[in-house]
């Protein structure tokens, strides 16, 4: 019998080795970038896939507010009363508590004297001399009141300390000290403060200004007053 032929070996067989080196070249084969626009799988800075960052905003700044001038708020300033103005209307208690208003005054001439603060040396200099001429104002038709921004408690301890025989009235507001315009920048040893500027106003009977002493000097002032009320 002739010898069986062998079967013929294939030749589209891949060798083992072959089959690893293509398996290596395909893990070392870069990753395809993704196209911009197209969503993807992967988590990217902890936004989620296929959203867009949202733009920021830009805020107009503010809008700076004017302040409306001191001007306007007060206009019946003393840079604003003069000799023949009314007299700005004022309702304050005295030292006793009861209440004071200008209306009641018409028909008299009224010396309105503003002060700084009760019990110091020069306003005590100007009350003494307000009181021991009180006759003499009474003789010309005038009442006097002091005013400043003291408690009614305070106006009483310094009446009585001195004995004072006219009426203080309390403006801890500072209402009526500000429609006077008397309420003014002041400097002491350099330093700049608001405070009551020393002022006399002397007021005719029928409610309108006669005189004012702006920055008034204690010493003589009572003479002053006294002239001006004729």
């Amino acid at each position: 019998m002739p010898p069986k032929a062998k079967p013929a070996q294939s030749k589209n067989k891949t060798p083992v080795k072959s089959k690893l080196k293509t398996a290596e070249k395909k893990k070392k084969a870069p990753k395809k970038k993704s196209t911009p626009g197209r969503s993807s799988s992967s988590k990217s800075q902890g936004v989620a896939s296929g959203s867009r960052v949202p733009a920021k905003s830009k805020t107009a700044p503010p809008k700076k507010i004017k302040k409306p001038s001191q001007a306007g708020q007060q206009p019946n300033s003393m840079r604003d009363l003069q000799v023949g103005d009314y007299a700005p209307a004022f309702s304050l208690p005295d030292d006793t508590g009861k209440i004071v208003n200008s209306s009641e005054l018409r028909g008299k001439k009224v010396v309105v004297y503003f002060y700084p603060k009760d019990d110091t040396p020069g306003c005590t200099t100007e009350a003494c001399s307000f009181r021991d001429g009180i006759q003499e104002l009474r003789e010309k038709g005038a009442v006097v009141f002091g005013v400043s921004a003291d408690s009614v408690s305070s106006h009483r301890k310094f009446s009585e300390k001195y004995q004072l025989n006219f009426p203080l009235l309390s403006d801890e507001s500072k209402a009526m000290i500000q429609a006077y315009g008397v309420w003014k920048e002041k400097s002491l040893y350099g330093r700049k403060y608001m405070g009551i500027e020393r002022t006399t106003v002397v007021i005719n009977e029928n409610g309108t200004i006669r005189k004012i002493f702006p920055k008034v000097k204690v010493n003589e002032h009572f003479t002053e007053v006294l002239q001006a009320l004729g």
